[in-house]
């Protein structure tokens, strides 16, 4: 386990909702419910956590030490409600950046979800969604080589020969976040038993996704005011286990914003990091 990175800097204590520890296996479900039918069955577990902002202290964190790293790149893409200058400028952006930052031999960007924070509003299934407000890990050591099946179905048993990730790239667009950053738990604080296997119900499919339950062990981080030309990557899984494999994530309200502050606006990105050795 690597040991804490000294930022030295302002903290913030944030309300970070976790899983309520729970007999059963949570379940939630990807879609609007029938009626009468509950969306999760998770009840979250809320904790007063301190945040450190890494704000000047950016290069002290790396995907394989800690899960997650930043990484400045300006997005030539001048409409994100384009769908296509998504997937035909900002795509081939990330691929270059990803195998900069990560060394990968190939990279597979598998999909995206833009959100906007409305104050009031559950989610928003209709359009951008809302920022996720529970600490969880896109994927788990059983859903990662999976997802690679699901995907590439006829390349994957060559390509979980060699090293598998999953990396998100998390970005502002439109102005810098203000109200509702993404904080990540370095990865090497969170016990694995902390990691609890949760189903994620589509229409289609039964995907499988970490909820975390609290440990005062956990060390978060964020990164005040980020903005559109600072990308965050996150390590949601690695098939190596002598390095940070899971980052579990979540957004949380800062208080006692000024009226009239604009609320957050960002893309993520979901993709495979391929390496041979």
């Amino acid at each position: 386990m690597n040991a804490p990175v000294d930022v030295r800097s302002s903290v913030v204590l944030a309300d970070l909702n976790y899983l309520a520890p729970t007999r059963e296996r949570p379940r939630t479900l990807a879609f609007t419910p029938a009626e009468g039918e509950s969306l999760t069955t998770a009840t979250r577990d809320s904790h007063l956590t301190p945040v450190h902002d890494i704000r000047g202290h950016e290069a002290a964190f790396s995907l394989d030490g800690q899960g997650f790293t930043v990484a400045q790149h300006a997005s030539e893409v001048t409409d994100w409600t384009d769908e296509a200058q998504i997937r035909n400028v900002y795509y081939p952006e990330a691929e270059r950046l990803l195998k900069e930052v990560t060394g990968a031999d190939r990279v597979f960007i598998f999909d995206h979800t833009q959100r906007r924070r409305i104050p009031g509003l559950s989610d928003n299934r209709g359009g951008p969604r809302q920022p996720a407000t529970t600490v969880h890990v896109d994927h788990t050591a059983k859903s990662g080589p999976q997802r690679v099946r699901d995907f590439l179905p006829h390349e994957a048993d060559e390509l979980l020969r060699g090293r598998v990730q999953v990396v998100n790239l998390w970005r502002p667009i439109n102005h810098p976040v203000h109200d509702a950053p993404l904080a990540v738990a370095e990865a090497g604080s969170v016990a694995f038993d902390d990691l609890i296997p949760s189903d994620l119900v589509y229409r289609d499919r039964v995907g499988e996704t970490y909820n975390v339950v609290f440990n005062p062990a956990h060390r978060w981080y964020y990164i005040s005011e980020q903005r559109p030309d600072e990308v965050l990557f996150l390590k949601c899984y690695d098939s190596r286990t002598d390095v940070a494999r899971f980052a579990p994530h979540t957004s949380f309200i800062v208080p006692n914003l000024p009226d009239g502050t604009p609320t957050r606006e960002s893309i993520e990105l979901r993709t495979f990091v391929f390496r041979k050795t």
